[in-house]
């Protein structure tokens, strides 16, 4: 049953619009404190509630208590909501401003495509042990243009791949892939995971989460691993 907690007779006292050093508008902005932020309004509701109840119907007080309870716990978890969404967006502005200072920087990734610019595209391949591998590279149309047979050491091996193919010519400037092959005793695959780096061109802002342009291809921050100087002295052609 609902009830009015204003009894129909009661006066109604309208604050002043005029007065010294008051205005009748309220300021823009202000906010109206709510039922969890003032706990006298609580008291004040649950009072007036208690002084005008039917007599002959009087009010169930528990669950009176408990309703405006209720109220107040939805009304503070709304405020929590805002809150948690005000932080999101400025988690987002705090992203925006670290992708920025990757922009010009030489960033590592996992993958296996490279960009292949002013003679060269690099990779790093990882293996777990020594061992002896097929290195093979193919253009953006899928054909094998480079391999070769080398030893990996365990750990990190650079690649440098010049742009020349197994029959003499340079290939045009692209993006790249390289795949490995090594097997040991029992024809058993040996995994190696490759890495690539580039320079951070730009960085998209309007997706979620933000992307970096790395050679060409979209990368999240996440997938950065390292951030590393640029060598000086590389040298073009696979090493």
């Amino acid at each position: 049953m609902a009830i009015d907690a204003t009894p129909s007779n009661s006066n109604v006292v309208v604050p002043s619009t005029t007065g010294k050093g008051g205005s009748g508008a309220k300021s823009v902005g202000a906010t109206t404190p709510g039922l969890a932020d003032n706990f006298e309004t609580f008291l004040s509701l649950l009072t007036t509630q208690l002084r005008n109840q039917n007599p002959l119907d009087p009010l169930n007080v528990n669950q009176f208590t408990q309703q405006l309870v209720q109220f107040a716990q939805v009304e503070q978890q709304l405020k929590g909501n805002s809150l948690l969404a005000t932080l999101v967006n400025t988690q987002k502005t705090v992203q925006s401003t670290q992708a920025l200072a990757f922009v010009g920087t030489t960033a590592v990734v996992d993958g296996s495509a490279a960009t292949l610019a002013e003679g060269s595209a690099v990779w790093t391949l990882l293996t777990p042990r020594k061992v002896v591998a097929t290195v093979s590279i193919t253009n953006p149309s899928g054909q094998t243009v480079y391999s070769e047979d080398r030893t990996l050491t365990a750990g990190a091996n650079r690649f440098v791949w010049d742009g020349k193919g197994n029959d003499g010519k340079t290939s045009p400037e692209g993006i790249y892939r390289v795949a490995i092959a090594a097997k040991e005793r029992g024809d058993e695959n040996v995994p190696i995971s490759t890495e690539v780096q580039g320079t951070v061109d730009s960085v998209d802002l309007t997706a979620s989460p933000v992307l970096l342009s790395i050679g060409g291809q979209s990368y999240t921050m996440d997938k950065i691993k390292r951030v590393v100087r640029p060598s000086s002295d590389e040298t073009s052609g696979p090493i």
